[in-house]
């Protein structure tokens, strides 16, 4: 099947709100020692620039997560496949996603980063889809919300297709 791109954020204003999301995360923990933990695939992108604006003690570590469902829906059980490396306990940690909707996987990584002690949990999302929201969640520090449409690029796939674009696309049968 065939699609059609249709632009929705561009190269230059991912830059520039990339920029902005660091100075954000920088001013909120003044300082502080942070461990920032990219969610992987989709985050891999937006993580990789956002670090580089980010002004305070970092570790940095990597989790990825699958959700299992029935047919072409995501589901709501979460698996952990890659498990962080670093410990969180008594440390600030900024969970970094591409996309937060239903809310699902990162409400199920905040309880299991909580069970093991981290000082403060908060969720950076590249795009925020809260009008998706199936649990009671909040996302931190929002590069952008977006209220529809099936995005791809700058990270966000298709069948594994489309994360190296340097722009977020609407992808949308012809």
């Amino acid at each position: 099947m065939a699609h059609k791109m249709i632009p929705v954020i561009s190269r230059e204003d991912i830059a520039r709100r990339v920029a902005e999301l660091g100075k954000e995360i920088t001013s909120h923990y003044q300082g502080q020692p942070l461990v920032m933990v990219c969610v992987l695939k989709g985050a891999f992108l937006f993580y990789a620039d956002l670090v580089r604006h980010v002004h305070t003690p970092l570790e940095m570590d990597f989790v990825r997560l699958a959700s299992y469902g029935s047919g072409t829906s995501r589901g709501n059980q979460v698996l952990l496949i890659k498990d962080l490396e670093v410990s969180v306990a008594g440390k600030h940690v900024l969970l970094v996603e591409d996309i937060v909707d239903t809310g699902h996987s990162m409400d199920f990584l905040l309880h299991k980063l909580a069970e093991r002690g981290a000082a403060s949990l908060k969720v950076c999302a590249f795009v925020d889809k809260s009008e998706r929201r199936e649990v009671s969640l909040k996302v931190d520090f929002a590069g952008f919300p977006i209220q529809k449409g099936f995005i791809v690029g700058y990270g966000m796939d298709y069948a594994e297709q489309y994360r190296e674009l340097d722009a977020v696309y609407e992808l949308v049968p012809e």
